[in-house]
This record gives structure tokens, sequence and C-alpha cells, in this order.
């Protein structure tokens, strides 16, 4: 749903509490940590909370005696039953269920708070940055609130500038309880880490700046000798007249463009054919961009590439691909809990890379930002997704508002990496003429925030007869690449594999977005067996031979990279709260099947 401050503000106001005038939170900034900043990271104390106390009181009211204040005694007498600075400390960014042995299974509130030091800058903002908070989450800064956001997975910004005075403290409510409505529904195929998750940053912009800016390298002929970057840029608010220079020294571009009435900015930045290296996996050539507004620049590493879908290939840079890939999910290398760092993500990406990945499907919801910017650096492509996973509440508008938030912060933080090339927008999601609306209208609105790149989704695939399957879906007329998951060998028989036949009746590129089964690593027995390495080893045979035959077939991304935490998985000894469909273990040891899925992709 479209961001709003404050829930139940009437009621707030009724019951005396501190309300805000307006929304302190602002647009996205593009690149926020371009700018200077104090990271808020480290120890923060916390307290948890089952029933709501510190929000609510006994009748479910909104109190106006919350823990958000960060109240102390100020006489003898005085009754308050909690104190931020007795309870135990977090590390943040972290998730709580791996942080304490009691939390494991936990789902609900937990309050957090962290004390800084910040003072007001003269013709400076102070910029609160959340990376991401699962799932539902208040922040108050020194007692008032600046925003209420909704959604796990995507960064957030609030402009905290009036409300700073030297020692501060921040404090965060974050309640991860499941809903029907939310984004992803109330079942999900992965752990519902709770917490602060990612990078939290006071940051310091000035007055006027660059809330976001855009390069992209535009099509052109194969034997063109010039090639052109189309650029553009807009302001936080209106403002004419503006000068905005963009430099890439290596490129020798230096160019100067001036600020229409909305504060907005366009253009081209023409560069010889011969001076360009394209991005690309075996190439990912990134350029040092510089973009200033006044005394301020912006600086960013950028590369440039084009990606079509033309009849059923996929064209990098105008020329044929095949998309060897594997799903990936933002858990850490190692054992469970949510990753979140550059060193997680160089991990896990190094594994695909060992695979013979040139692609990553980066499932179910957007990753941390280091995991696509490691990703760029080492020649990796990215599909990116946002939850809209099985069963959406398909007809509430605040449900599809909630999607397209987040779709819309998923491109405005990442759409000048040049390896993310498809957003996709659901994943096995069944069908109705509601769901049809609700993604067709997701479809069109990516599509209007960036045309520079390739949309899908992973669809569902229906049997015909036994051994027929038949890809009909009516969103094949909005997406550029037809994707499906299939479980041939696992959710039925393997046998059945060499019988199959694919029905895809569209022109378009077919990417298999997820195949594969389970095994525990280092449990052995015969090929039927399941379970066992050899069961995972044989059905992974079998699916690459049958996958060949697919015609238009331009990538595929096996399920998955490593064994990762579900609450659905429940078999004892086996399972133990895993899912076992991972080339290699939780604990980094590679299945028999991991080599198999190597050699196939050493021929493609």
């Amino acid at each position: 749903m479209k961001r709003y401050l404050c829930v139940l503000t009437a009621l707030l106001a009724a019951f005396g509490m501190q309300v805000c005038a307006a929304n302190r939170e602002l647009p996205l900034i593009q690149n926020i940590k371009a700018y200077e900043s104090v990271s808020l990271n480290g120890p923060w104390n916390y307290i948890v909370d089952v029933q709501e106390e510190g929000y609510y009181n006994y009748r479910m009211k909104p109190t106006s005696s919350g823990f958000f204040l960060n109240a102390k005694p100020q006489k003898p007498e005085d009754l308050i039953e909690y104190d931020f600075d007795k309870a135990p400390t977090m590390q943040i960014p972290s998730d709580w269920n791996t942080q304490d042995e009691r939390l494991f299974f936990y789902e609900g509130t937990i309050w957090f708070k962290k004390n800084f030091t910040a003072k007001k800058t003269p013709g400076c903002r102070s910029i609160l940055y959340f990376g991401a908070i699962n799932y539902d989450s208040h922040i108050w800064v020194n007692g008032k609130e600046v925003g209420h956001h909704v959604g796990g997975f995507t960064p957030f910004n609030y402009d905290v500038t009036d409300l700073l005075e030297g020692k501060n403290f921040v404090i965060v409510k974050a309640d991860n309880k499941r809903h029907a409505e939310d984004v992803p529904t109330q079942i999900f195929d992965w752990w519902n880490y709770g917490g602060i998750t990612r990078d939290v940053r006071l940051v310091s912009v000035p007055a006027t700046y660059i809330e976001d800016y855009n390069l992209q390298l535009e099509k052109a002929e194969t034997k063109a000798r010039t090639r052109e970057i189309s650029f553009s840029a807009r302001l936080n608010h209106s403002e004419a007249g503006q000068k905005v220079r963009v430099c890439i020294p290596e490129l020798r571009i230096d160019q100067q463009f001036t600020t229409d009435a909305d504060g907005r900015v366009e253009g081209s930045l023409k560069v010889s054919a011969k001076k360009i290296s394209l991005w690309s996996p075996m190439n990912p050539r990134l350029y040092q961009v510089l973009i200033s507004l006044g005394a301020t620049t912006i600086r960013d590493e950028i590369g440039f590439r084009t990606i079509e879908a033309r009849g059923k290939k996929i064209l990098l840079n105008g020329q044929p691909i095949f998309l060897k890939g594997v799903c990936i999910h933002n858990e850490r290398p190692y054992g469970g809990g949510r990753a979140n760092n550059s060193k997680d993500a160089r991990t896990l990406l190094t594994w695909a890379k060992e695979l013979g990945c040139n692609f990553v499907r980066l499932a179910h919801y957007p990753h941390h930002e280091e995991m696509v910017r490691e990703a760029e650096r080492m020649g990796i492509m990215v599909w990116s997704e946002i939850p809209v996973y099985w069963t959406i509440d398909w007809t509430n508008p605040a449900t599809f508002e909630n999607a397209k938030q987040q779709l819309t912060d998923m491109i405005r933080r990442d759409h000048n990496r040049a390896n993310v090339i498809i957003w996709s927008i659901a994943n096995e999601t069944p069908h109705s003429a509601e769901r049809d609306t609700f993604l067709g209208n997701l479809a069109i609105h990516a599509r209007s925030l960036d045309d520079s790149r390739l949309i899908s989704m992973a669809m569902e695939v229906s049997g015909a007869s036994d051994y027929v399957n038949r890809l009909s879906d009516n969103m094949h007329k909005y997406v550029d690449v037809v994707s499906f998951n299939q479980y041939v060998g696992w959710y039925r028989d393997v046998n059945d594999a060499s019988k199959m036949k694919w029905e895809i009746p569209y022109d378009k590129p077919v990417i298999v977005s997820e195949f594969g089964g389970g095994a525990k690593y280092g449990f052995h027995g015969k090929k039927n067996q399941r379970w066992t390495e050899e069961f995972q080893e044989n059905l992974y045979k079998e699916n690459l031979e049958m996958l060949e035959k697919i015609d238009g077939l331009a990538g595929t991304t096996p399920w998955i990279l490593k064994d990762f935490r579900s609450p659905r998985r429940v078999l004892p000894d086996v399972q133990d709260y895993y899912n076992r469909k991972g080339l290699i273990s939780d604990m980094g040891e590679k299945k028999k099947a991991f080599y198999v899925m190597r050699d196939w992709y050493k021929n493609k």
C-alpha cells in the first residue's frame, strides 16, 4: 500500500498521542550511500513485546505513553514498566531469529532503540535511511513519530532534520506477523526473519539534491559508429534553472544540463562505439560516473549494455545469450539467518560462478543492495523479484498498492545496475481474472518506470494429458520472457521426464525458472531412494535431458543454490526446518547434483 505515516491517526489524536502533521517519508534517494553519512549499525537495545503493550493499552487502543517515548522515572513513585537502557542488545543489521535462540520461531513485535549523536548542519537535511525492516515498522526520533512503513525487503528514508537535538535516540517498532492482505501473504516457503535486517544510516544531503538519476545505453545498429547514452535526473523539488553536470572521464564525456520547471533534466550523451566497452559476463566493465549539482558531486560506477528479447532469443548487446542461472535466497551462506553484507554476497555468488552461472534469480523478493552490486562487479546478470507469491489478496486495493510500492522501490534502487536484466512481478500465482488484472497493472507500472529491461514472472504449467506440459497464461501478453516452474521428478515421477512433451504457444524466449528436488548432504543410497544425493543427482540428469527438448529455451535457474530455512519443512533428521533442494548444503558442502549441473553448463 502507498506508504503512510500513521495508522489510526484519528484514534491517536483522540487518545492524546503525538500525531504527525505530515508524512516525513521522502521518495527513495538514488544511490544514497554516495552522500556523507553516519552508520547507525551496531548494538541496539531490544524489548520483546508479545502483546504490544508498548503501543496499545489493555483495551487495544493506542496509548499516549508507549515505549516510543523512552520514558524515565522523574520521581521515586513514577511507574514505568520498561527500560531500554537495561534491555539486552542485538547487532543491527540482523534478524532476531538467529540472534536470540528464544526468538527462533517468534513472529510478533520487538522494539529497538539506538542512541546517537548528531546536530543540524546549516544548509543540509538529515535523512534517516533503513535498508529494510521486516515487515510492519513504526519509527520515532526523540519521541516523535516520523513514519510507518509496510514491506520487508525494500529501503525507505525519512527527513528528520528538525528533530535532531545533539544527543538523540531512534526507536523502531518492528512487527513481522503475517496477514492475508500482506505481500507476501500468510503462507510462503521461506523463513519469516524479523527485525531491522539491513543497514541503518543517518545521511546528510543538501537542501536541494538529485533525488534520482538514470543512465542507459540506447540500442543501436551493430555497425553504428556512435553510441548514445540516455540521461535523466530529477531534483527533490520543482525548480528551474539548476545546472546538472555529468562526467564520465574515461569516455571523455562532460556535459551540463539545465533543469526545467519540474526540476528535471533529460538528454543524451554521445560516445564513439570504439571507445565504449560494453558490460557483459565476460567483461563486467564499470565506468566511474560523476553527477554534480552545485558543490555536491555524486559518484557511481555504472556499466553500459543493452538487453532485449527478439523472437525466442534473449540478446545481450545485440548477441544471443543463454542464461546459465540458479535461484538464490537472501540467506547467509553458512547456516540460516538473513544475509546482509558484501561478504555474504561474495560467498554465495562465488558458489554460483563455480556452478558455471552467468545469471542468478534473486528469489522471491528484492535482496540487499550489495548482493546486486557484487553480482555486477563479478559479471553475473540478475533477475530481481517482488514477493507477489502464491495466493495474494487479488481484490484488495491496499494489497495492490503495497505490491506496486515494493516494485517501485526495487526499480528505483537498482535501475542503474547494468546486470539487472529482468524485473519479475510474481511467482506461481493461481489463475483468475482478478489475478490477471492485478499482475497486468504491475507489469504496466514496471514498464512505465523502466522500459530498458525485460519483464517476466514465474508461471505454472498445466497438463493437457499425462505427458504433456502446456503453458497457458493470460499474462503472456505482458511479459517479454516466458518463465515457468516445473518439478518433474519431485512432485511427479522422475521416470516421466523422458516422456514429457512441452507446448509453449508463444513466440518468446523461455526460461525454466525452477526445477529440482531435495537431498540431504552426505545421505547416500540408490537413485530411487528419496532424500539421497543419488536421487537428486539422477533427477537432475533426467530433467536436463528433458529440458533440452524445449523449443526456445533461453535459460534455466534450478531451485536452488543452497539449502535454506523454511517452517514448512518439518521432517526430522532430514529437513529439520530446512528446504533441502539446494545444490549446496546449509553449511556450504556441494552435493552430487551440483556437478551434474556444472557439467551441463560447461557445454552451453
